[in-house]
């Protein structure tokens, strides 16, 4: 019952954890589940929504890749939520609250990863991807209901990256970082996978130290956030580990995120979404009925920030089919 797992959390957290029965609450009073914590509901809601689901069918670096095994947007956030978990457990921390963030981080990430998002911030300058995460969670999801998330969940999702936001829970810090783990690996594993870069294109200095292998990287930063932050009032890597993985994202953006063949890619992205906006822009009739009453601009941009890959193509496809590209 939830009375035996608030009581788990006051005899095993750390001090410094968040607790589900402290929580800041939601924006909309609700009773309290009879079984579930506030975090784990949370959770669970995150999980069963449809802005989850859809993330299956989002890129995270390789658009329409040929083959199974490349990340998506979903298997991105499931590795951040294994490796945000594995700390927050070492460290003592609220699990549940940690997993809800990490799962709900990139709820409202575009299409095509952030070329989509790069794309849409040139109609929308203040666009990006956390503030539209939280948007979808507290707005958009469940007809214009939301989700109705507690203020520390909506806390970490809002501050999982960027500099405008920073997160005011150490369970929001721990995804933060497990996030640019995850994606700096991953991204890493899926480039040698591709034939963009082999292992030994990895410079040597990161190679030795932090090993060959994605499990070995991961290994070595998660180790080291463990042992440099057990019962502090901070969640950090030590300045060497947090070099080298600076490094390794350095060399990323480099030989993959901006290399040639993706910014040939992104050129198309980019035409796609303004082709999409300046069409539903014209046809407002064809947004979902569901649509959050909002400025039409804003309408059109929920949702073609919501839309799948596949989703985009279908629907610009038609579009170039009637009126040309």
């Amino acid at each position: 019952m939830r009375e035996d797992w608030e009581q788990i959390e006051r005899d095993y957290l750390s001090p410094q954890a968040a607790k589900s029965y402290g929580s800041k609450g939601r924006k909309r009073a609700e009773e309290p589940c009879p079984i579930r914590t506030e975090y784990q509901r949370d959770r669970d809601r995150i999980l069963h929504c449809k802005a989850f689901r859809r993330l299956k069918h989002k890129t995270q670096v390789f658009i329409a890749p040929e083959g199974d095994h490349y990340r998506t947007r979903l298997t991105h956030t499931l590795e951040v939520a294994q490796i945000a978990r594995t700390i927050a457990r070492a460290l003592r921390l609220n699990e549940d609250l940690t997993e809800a963030i990490a799962l709900g981080h990139d709820l409202g990430h575009t299409p095509f990863g952030h070329s989509g998002e790069r794309a849409i911030q040139k109609i929308l300058p203040d666009f990006r991807h956390n503030k539209h995460s939280l948007r979808v969670v507290d707005v958009l999801e469940k007809d214009g209901k939301g989700l109705n998330l507690t203020w520390e969940v909506r806390d970490g999702i809002l501050s999982h990256s960027g500099e405008e936001y920073l997160p005011q829970t150490l369970e929001g810090q721990i995804v933060r970082i497990a996030d640019r783990i995850a994606y700096v690996n991953h991204d890493l594993d899926d480039a040698i996978r591709s034939g963009t870069l082999t292992v030994l294109d990895v410079p040597a200095p990161l190679r030795e130290e932090m090993g060959l292998s994605q499990g070995e990287r991961i290994n070595y930063m998660v180790l080291d956030i463990i042992k440099n932050s057990q019962n502090q009032p901070e969640v950090k890597m030590t300045p060497h580990a947090y070099d080298l993985m600076m490094a390794l994202r350095t060399f990323l953006f480099a030989r993959v995120y901006r290399n040639e063949a993706a910014l040939i890619e992104e050129a198309t992205v980019e035409r796609m979404i303004h082709r999409l906006y300046e069409y539903y822009l014209d046809h407002l009739e064809l947004l979902p009925q569901t649509a959050v009453p909002s400025p039409p601009y804003v309408m059109v941009l929920d949702y073609i920030a919501g839309m799948s890959d596949s989703f985009a193509l279908q629907k610009y496809d038609e579009i170039a089919g009637k009126y040309g590209r």
